[in-house]
């Protein structure tokens, strides 16, 4: 595998999972308290998940290494082999976490398709709920991501929450939450993440994409659906050792980097902005609500992937994710001066 060290030049756009802990993290990490997190007395660990839990509203939590995990361990916590999942068709949990909940749990999944918004119509998720047939797989779950990465970090709001909520139990289904970006959620709508996760039976969010610390995810809910999570977690292989040092980034992580994510997303409101006003890019500017900016490129000149290689060529690195579309996600490591320098770059390139 080709290994691509960034210059400190670069405007590295392709995600926020690029960003490199703060030096406050890494004295965190070498200063940690650590002990045996599988014995359960590792107090860094604890501490985070202390954190976490209450941060979101929820009797506790369990940290795992990865986003991926987080979902699937949620998953296997919630369903058994046969039992069947509504999710959107756009979510990370069925695109991009390599099919583990039907690889590995046996679970079903029934995509529908989202909205632009990155909602699930109400009467698609009802209509998705099996009948009581032994022809069919039992539905126990609904799966909503907030914010959401493929409908350009469009996010939910309490009130979608809550009417999920309600069809959920109409049908005895539980609710999970990819939160993944659930700071950035909270953030755009100018409200808190316990809010967000209300009315979800478990939520997962990342440290390590707009909070920018190196590794790990949390999963929060009940006491008995964390005794099932981590259980899981050490089935998947994520029961760690002397995980502290990697917590301890997490713990600065919540208490330094929430409150200045509106900067983010203003960084991206400018290039969006700017972006638009190019011969060739397509952008709905009111889809831009947090830090990811997706947009379509038809220019009689510059197919997407070209435009991505050449822009590459000028220090500023972003994803073509398919057909016309690219993706761009700031982060605290791309400056105003940063987004100027992307949009001069892409400038040169389509005029």
């Amino acid at each position: 595998m080709t290994v691509h060290v960034r210059p400190p030049e670069v405007v590295d756009l392709r995600s926020d999972t690029v960003t490199h802990p703060t030096a406050e993290m890494r004295a965190a990490m070498a200063a940690a308290p650590v002990g045996d997190d599988v014995f359960g007395d590792d107090p860094t660990v604890a501490k985070l998940e202390e954190m976490a839990a209450a941060r979101m509203g929820k009797e506790t939590a369990v940290f795992v290494p990865s986003g991926t995990m987080a979902n699937l361990a949620a998953m296997l916590a919630h369903c058994g082999r046969g039992d069947e999942i509504i999710l959107g068709a756009q979510n990370h949990t069925f695109l991009f976490e390599a099919g583990g909940t039907a690889a590995l749990g046996g679970i079903h999944p029934h995509p529908i398709p989202n909205l632009p918004d990155g909602r699930l119509d109400l009467g698609d998720i009802e209509s998705a709920v099996r009948a009581d047939d032994p022809h069919f797989p039992p539905t126990r779950l609904v799966c909503l991501e907030n914010s959401h990465n493929r409908c350009g970090g469009a996010v939910l709001d309490e009130s979608y929450m809550a009417s999920v909520r309600d069809v959920a139990d109409k049908h005895s289904l539980a609710v999970h939450l990819d939160g993944a970006r659930l700071f950035n959620a909270a953030a755009a709508l100018g409200t808190s993440v316990a809010a967000l996760a209300a009315d979800a039976d478990s939520v997962s969010f990342c440290l390590s994409k707009g909070l920018a610390a190196p590794v790990g995810s949390l999963v929060c809910g009940s006491d008995v659906f964390i005794q099932r999570a981590r259980r899981a977690r050490k089935m998947l292989g994520g029961g760690m050792r002397q995980a502290g040092v990697i917590a301890a980034a997490g713990i600065v992580a919540l208490e330094t980097m929430v409150d200045r994510l509106v900067e983010d997303h203003v960084n991206a409101r400018r290039l969006a902005e700017g972006l638009a006003e190019m011969p060739g890019v397509r952008i709905d500017l009111d889809g831009v609500q947090t830090n990811i900016v997706i947009f379509g490129l038809e220019h009689d000149g510059v197919r997407p992937a070209d435009f991505a290689a050449r822009l590459r060529e000028r220090d500023v690195w972003l994803l073509p994710i398919g057909g016309t579309q690219l993706r761009a996600v700031t982060h605290y490591q791309v400056t105003p001066d940063g987004v100027e320098k992307a949009l001069e770059a892409a400038r040169s390139i389509l005029a």
